[in-house]
């Protein structure tokens, strides 16, 4: 059973995730990821989250990427091979019989489109505290609804995510996101 917990925000997410960043670094190579980011709530100061660090590698292409999968695989990574989203690569630390429970996410998307749209959520998070209480609130509340429904639990949030989506692309403009 993978339930999902909201917990309140830990201050070492950060430092995990610039630990696991350099991990990924090292194992995979410099030579074809362009950027490497904390995302998820994980990545917002303050905010409650489920205790597992996003991580988003972009890269020049997915075929490409696809060189990463053994490597990470042999880091503790779980590569979901049955993943309906073509449009990305995501893998799983943590969970049985690697672990107890999910510590990790690896998302890996082409360095456009998904990486700057969950980059641009995150920040705009960042930068308004009210907007980040309220999406608190948000999961905090699907978390209890759908305790041992993940996709619901996501499903559930994604009208909230677009409209944040929208404040936020009026907020930032494309010379924000240079790498």
């Amino acid at each position: 059973m993978d339930e999902i917990e909201i917990v309140e925000y830990n201050p070492r997410w950060a430092s995990l995730f610039t630990h696991e960043a350099e991990r990924i670094r090292k194992v995979v190579g410099d030579d074809f990821i362009v950027a490497i980011e904390h995302i998820g709530s994980t990545a917002v100061p303050g905010l409650a989250a489920k205790p597992v660090i996003d991580i988003m590698v972009g890269v020049r292409s997915l075929e490409e990427g696809k060189r990463a999968i053994p490597v990470l695989e042999a880091i503790g990574y779980v590569y979901w091979r049955e993943n309906p989203r073509p449009e990305r690569m995501f893998f799983v630390k943590g969970m049985p019989p690697y672990g107890k429970r999910r510590t990790h996410h690896v998302h890996v998307v082409e360095a456009y489109g998904e990486f700057w749209e969950r980059k641009l959520f995150c920040d705009y998070l960042r930068l308004h505290p009210e907007e980040a209480r309220r999406y608190e609130a948000l999961k905090r509340e699907l978390a209890a609804r759908f305790r041992t429904d993940r996709e619901a639990y996501t499903h559930g949030k994604g009208e909230y995510i677009q409209a944040v989506m929208e404040k936020a692309s009026l907020t930032f403009s494309a010379a924000d996101f240079r790498i």
